[in-house]
């Protein structure tokens, strides 16, 4: 399986493909940031993230992209640019039809280090050693922009199976009289 992660942000948009299954080695294939001047108009800033996610997106063909879900924070400035870097990653994916999955970041965080708490100093020197490489991805978006392809890389068969199962159950739950399942 081939991840593209997602990092989202206006100014530092991290982005990184690692390949592998759940269970073996795991591959690093590229990280970095796309980045935005910061005294550009939006609309330049999000067309510039579009086109570095596209850049990646044709330069590594995955065939997922996992991007961090935007939580709430106390900076309302912030989450909108984070959000809108995040719908631009979700619409070029879509584009194409790669499927997405949003991983929040305590998720990743467990995921990766055992703890939904931990730091990013922590969370990179795990992506490090999950992925062999010599040192921590720099700056930090890159190395989150890793842990989230990692995050989805084992999360994945564990949550289709999930998602079967109950298919299956919803398409063997007998019919009511109402319409409803029962």
């Amino acid at each position: 399986m081939r991840v593209l992660g997602v990092d989202p942000g206006l100014t530092r948009c991290g982005v990184g493909v690692v390949e592998g299954v759940a269970g073996r080695p795991l591959t690093m294939l590229g990280v970095g940031v796309v980045r935005t001047p910061v005294d550009a108009e939006l609309g330049q800033r999000l067309v510039a993230v579009e086109q570095g996610i596209e850049a990646w997106l044709d330069e590594h063909r995955p065939e997922f992209v996992a991007v961090e879900r935007v939580f709430s924070q106390h900076n309302v400035r912030t989450v909108m640019g984070t959000a809108q870097a995040s719908a631009v990653a979700m619409l070029c994916a879509a584009r194409r039809g790669i499927p997405v999955a949003l991983h929040t970041p305590s998720e990743v965080k467990a995921a990766v280090t055992g703890s939904g708490r931990a730091d990013k100093a922590q969370v990179g020197a795990m992506v490090t050693r999950l992925l062999r490489l010599d040192a921590p991805p720099k700056p930090a978006d890159a190395a989150d922009a890793l842990a989230l392809a990692i995050c989805h890389i084992w999360r994945a068969p564990a949550q289709n199976r999930l998602q079967q199962a109950v298919a299956l159950h919803a398409a063997k739950a007998p019919i009511t009289s109402k319409g409803r399942t029962a």
